[in-house]
């Protein structure tokens, strides 16, 4: 029988030994690579498998030869009594790195998920109103509450603290706010921050506690009837200020007031009076080419002259504000939104002429609702349009002020 090895390493021996396995005894052995890192390794038997355990560095500023035959003789005795080293220590690791995972998702807030969600999500996002949106009602309404707190904590209670006090008197802000919180939850839970059901979820649990948007005062776009606009389309000529032009060109092109305050110049072709808005900045995610009316391209020689990259900008921005054109309603003293325009536009079209109905709407840039009838439409019949829309801009203009000339803007004034 070979002979069993006992205290056969010393200090110096440690110190000069060369590439290779080195055996003290016990089951102490000493590593050696070729790069002259060293290392103390306790090989052991059990359940009739040899299995290696590392006990860490060796020479100077590691761990010394009796230090290392210290914790062989501890390890020694775990094995004689049936206790795996090597599992013992990654069974160690495992509890470690939960009580780490749990320690994290303590400290992870709501707020710091949904900044993670928004900053992971927005360039998917439409329009900049739309990730202002999304910041502006969680900083305003749901920080306050319950920002700072963990995620994982998040209940009912939290939720409804926020929904309650607005959901009578807003529903519409009400409504977007829960929609919000709920898919920040569903975020922190698909990222493993939290368990269970989401406590903003409508369906099946706020439900059953708030009433449904149905049954409260709803937001529609009020609208001005068609017969009252080219009357107020004369008063708006009156106005030599840039939200005043932007006004009648939204209202001559019947498009969304997001589509008109980000407009480009790159945009437009006043030559062949055509503004085409890219898929990126349309609802329905398609482009849509606009027919321009000879009103809405003397709008546009106006602008021109300021040198933007918009259309139309404000004095100290590139742009307008979503609220520029809403404030002017407001000064003029009409009771109707900026969109309600388009519903007027559609009424004088159904009403006033005989334009067929997809030619209406799709100068609306409705979505086809008829995937068969979408399938079949390849077209966007756009020379139907340019007459139907050269046809809004003589009705709007029908009050006396069909001869009105547009004065180029010195300044950006709203």
């Amino acid at each position: 029988m070979p002979r069993k090895l006992s205290n056969a390493l010393t200090p110096l021996a440690v110190k000069n030994a060369k590439p290779g396995r080195h055996a003290d005894g016990g089951g102490l052995h000493l590593l050696v690579k070729e790069t002259g890192a060293r290392s103390w390794v306790y090989r052991f038997m059990l359940k009739g498998k040899s299995r290696d355990v590392g006990l860490g560095a060796a020479g100077p500023g590691g761990i010394s030869l009796a230090d290392a035959r210290t914790a062989r003789d501890a390890l020694r005795l775990k094995v004689k009594a049936g206790i795996d080293p090597l599992e013992e220590r990654q069974q160690a690791a495992t509890e470690a790195l939960a009580a780490a995972q749990a320690a994290a998702i303590a400290r992870m807030t709501f707020k710091a998920v949904a900044e993670a969600y928004i900053g992971a999500n927005e360039a998917s996002w439409r329009n900049d109103k739309h990730r202002q949106q999304w910041r502006n009602t969680l900083a305003s309404y749901v920080y306050p509450v319950m920002g700072e707190l963990p995620v994982a904590d998040i209940g009912t209670a939290h939720v409804l603290k926020i929904l309650e006090p607005i959901w009578q008197d807003k529903p519409e802000t009400a409504s977007r706010i829960r929609g919000r919180i709920e898919t920040v939850l569903d975020a922190a839970k698909a990222r493993g921050y939290r368990d269970g059901e989401n406590p903003a979820r409508w369906r099946g649990h706020i439900a059953q506690i708030l009433p449904p948007r149905s049954r409260l005062t709803r937001g529609h776009h009020k609208a001005m009837p068609y017969e009252a606009i080219p009357a107020f389309m004369a008063k708006l000529r009156e106005r030599n200020a840039t939200a005043a032009l932007a006004l009648e060109f939204v209202i001559l092109t019947a498009t969304r007031t997001s589509e008109v305050l980000g407009a480009t110049w790159a945009e437009v072709d006043l030559d062949r009076a055509i503004w085409t808005v890219p898929a990126s900045r349309m609802k329905a995610g398609k482009e849509h080419r606009i027919p321009l009316s000879s009103r809405a391209v003397e709008i546009l020689e106006a602008m021109k002259p300021l040198g933007k990259a918009n259309l139309f900008p404000a004095d100290k921005a590139d742009k307008l504000s979503t609220m520029a054109m809403s404030m002017l309603l407001r000064r003029m003293m009409v009771e109707c939104t900026v969109h309600g325009f388009r519903s007027g536009f559609r009424d004088w079209a159904a009403e006033c002429t005989g334009y067929a109905l997809e030619v209406c709407e799709m100068a609306l840039a409705h979505v086809i609702g008829n995937k068969s009838e979408a399938a079949y439409r390849r077209g966007d019949l756009f020379d139907k349009r340019r007459r139907l829309m050269a046809d809004w801009a003589t009705y709007c203009a029908n009050n006396g002020a069909a001869g009105a000339k547009v004065s180029p803007i010195r300044g950006a004034a709203a």
